[in-house]
């Protein structure tokens, strides 16, 4: 979606005057209503002020983009104004702003950040944004920002171009278990790699909005090979008969040139789909390992939604109960009937998380057949079936544990029946994937997680019952969030940072109310927010550290870092990762450490300061990650060279 079609010329107004911050907000909100943008212009603003007491959302070089979600607003839009005088807006940088856009956004969807993270490549230019200052009519400032988007996102004016001369030359798709940095990052790195090369490329990106820019049939069949740069199985049987190479997706951050040059110079394999067992691979050249995480990655993205909002409705009941002064015991989240409402929904949200993890990870393995196995697998894990107790009622479930061994063990058993019956009458090749597969894949796993369950029981019963123990002695509980913490600093979205985020999230999907399960959670989060946040504060103080086209770029990791998205430390870690990763590891295992030893606790398992509501000791937990990520910025600092 094109930032000029949501930016009508009656929405903006420039050369305006501002006393202060809440005066052009109230300006920006009066354009909106003006347009016609909102329901309640009063609702919509309460928004924006709420935002904005979560941080401003000034981004530096004279540009703030304030922005709200809500129910007020009856259609995305954008509204802008420039100040010539600039006004105090709390910006990182200490400038005044001159030029502001304010998002409105619905309920539905993610427009909101899809127009942000638009805006925030095309506002790193400080020609573009002079410009746009310095216009002298609406029409103009449209006209500046169309040609930006038509500069910036070339593909989606030149797509008629490139088809009439035949279609693209190399085609990709991009992907990775959140769909929020990784993803884009891969396929801007991509896309200009292709274009400074002079090589005609479109990038299919599956991020957590769904895939945009898709393939067409024709475009597959002219080109002369497609780039997979993914970390989580993608549609691939669409590219039968073509040169396919695929990678994990920091290659395509890192190395786009490289994988581009596989399909130029015909290094990439003939991809055959195997139609005839439902499932294909483009990968075989993969490691197993590489197969395995992969596949573990599939589970995880499409469980992660149902963690995050589950665990924010559960969180939200708890702060019910506790405002309603309702007491801490076995019922509490569910004293009020308004808590328990939101505890309710968020329990059945939570209770999906083990069926989605195995269900798609054995997806990922045998493809739609494997679905069956692996979402009854994760339910008789979280269940703890038996084969004396079925219906789990006395058991004791398997829980995390036990749903990753059913999605991976019933995915491979059943691969093995799928090319078992690979041999039965074509007769019968209608009836495999309602009847046989079905009933053979239901066996296979009943019998199977009857037989584990006790044991795997055991084992997840004895892990948290150590975490739970290790809560109650600052010695152990310690330095364990601090590893965590630390982890999630080490590659920033791959699998040392999904690893220690799943942990967490997994600890704390099995005991939601132990406190030992929150610490680890805040540990975690508080581990993620650092590196960014470290890199911003670096760039800001320590400008003769970095690039001008880094110091451009800072800035927005403030963003980043409190909305806990790591990704946005990766390219500084990828051009200095000698002196960038060392110091984020360091000052997130102190935030980690810090963190714990003020036995900070976080109910959410994700949402940076959008979830402050959640967090325990809310203000030792910023005192933690202010210290975490001031000390990377001071080693940042001392291990960068100073440039001249």
């Amino acid at each position: 979606m094109r930032i000029t079609d949501l930016l009508k010329k009656q929405g903006i107004s420039l050369s305006v005057s501002a006393k202060d911050k809440k005066d052009a907000i109230d300006q920006l909100v009066a354009l909106h209503e003006k347009c016609g943008n909102l329901k309640d212009a009063a609702a919509y603003k309460e928004g924006i002020l709420k935002r904005e007491e979560m941080g401003t959302t000034a981004i530096g070089m004279g540009v703030a983009i304030p922005h709200a979600k809500s129910e007020a607003v009856k259609a995305p839009a954008l509204t802008a104004i420039t100040v010539p005088a600039g006004v105090n807006y709390d910006a990182p940088d200490g400038e005044d702003c001159q030029l502001i856009f304010m998002i409105a956004a619905t309920l539905d969807g993610d427009v909101h950040l899809e127009v942000l993270a638009r805006m925030m490549q095309m506002l790193m230019d400080p020609e573009f944004t002079s410009k746009l200052k310095a216009a002298k009519s609406a029409d103009e400032f449209l006209q500046i920002i169309d040609a930006k988007e038509t500069e910036k996102f070339p593909e989606e004016a030149a797509a008629p171009a490139a088809q009439a001369k035949g279609g693209y030359r190399v085609l990709a798709v991009t992907a990775c278990p959140t769909g929020i940095a990784h993803t884009y990052m891969a396929a801007e790195a991509l896309d200009k790699a292709g274009k400074d090369m002079g090589i005609t490329i479109k990038v299919e990106t599956n991020g957590s909005g769904g895939a945009k820019n898709v393939l067409t049939a024709e475009e597959i069949a002219n080109c002369d090979g497609i780039i997979i740069a993914a970390d989580k199985s993608v549609d691939t049987a669409r590219f039968d008969g073509k040169p396919v190479y695929s990678t994990k997706v920091a290659d395509g951050i890192h190395k786009p040139e490289e994988l581009i040059n596989k399909i130029v110079n015909g290094e990439a394999p003939i991809f055959h789909s195997d139609k005839k067992a439902e499932a294909s691979s483009a990968s075989d050249n993969e490691s197993f390992g590489r197969k395995l995480y992969k596949h573990l990655m599939n589970g995880v993205s499409h469980m992660l939604p149902f963690v995050v909002a589950g665990g924010i409705f559960i969180a939200i009941a708890f702060l019910i109960d506790a405002a309603m002064g309702a007491p801490q015991d076995g019922n509490f989240g569910s004293a009020t009937p308004v808590a328990a409402w939101f505890k309710s929904i968020g329990g059945m949200a939570f209770n999906f998380m083990l069926p989605i993890l195995a269900g798609f990870i054995a997806m990922s393995i045998a493809d739609r057949p494997g679905l069956l196995v692996g979402f009854v697998g994760g339910s008789l894990a979280a269940a703890g079936s038996t084969f004396a107790d079925p219906s789990g009622a006395n058991g004791v479930p398997s829980g995390f544990l036990g749903a990753l061994l059913a999605g991976f063990v019933a995915g491979w058993l059943m691969k093995m029946v799928m090319k078992g019956c690979e041999k039965l009458p074509n007769a019968l090749e209608g009836i495999k994937p309602v009847l046989i597969f079905p009933l053979a894949g239901l066996g296979i796993v009943g019998v199977m997680m009857c037989a584990i369950n006790p044991v795997m029981g055991i084992i997840n019963k004895a892990m948290t019952d150590g975490v739970t123990a290790m809560s109650k002695n600052p010695a152990l509980i310690v330095p364990l969030c601090a590893l965590l913490a630390g982890m999630m600093a080490i590659d920033m979205g791959g699998p040392f940072n999904k690893a220690a985020y799943v942990t967490a999230a997994g600890l704390l999907a099995n005991s939601p109310n132990d406190k030992a399960s929150q610490m680890i959670m805040a540990a975690v989060m508080i581990g993620g927010m650092v590196p960014p946040i470290a890199i911003a504060l670096s760039t800001t103080f320590f400008r003769n550290r970095w690039s001008e086209e880094e110091r451009k770029s800072g800035p927005v990791n403030y963003i980043m870092g409190l909305s806990f998205i790591t990704e946005g430390a990766i390219p500084y870690a990828a051009g200095h990762p000698l002196q960038v990763i060392p110091s984020c590891i360091i000052g997130s295992a102190a935030a980690g450490a810090l963190s714990a030893f003020f036995q900070c606790t976080l109910r959410a398992p994700h949402g940076g300061i959008f979830v402050l509501p959640t967090i325990g000791n809310a203000l030792m937990y910023f005192i933690a990650l202010l210290i975490g990520s001031a000390l990377g910025m001071i080693l940042l600092a001392i291990l960068m060279k100073k440039r001249t």
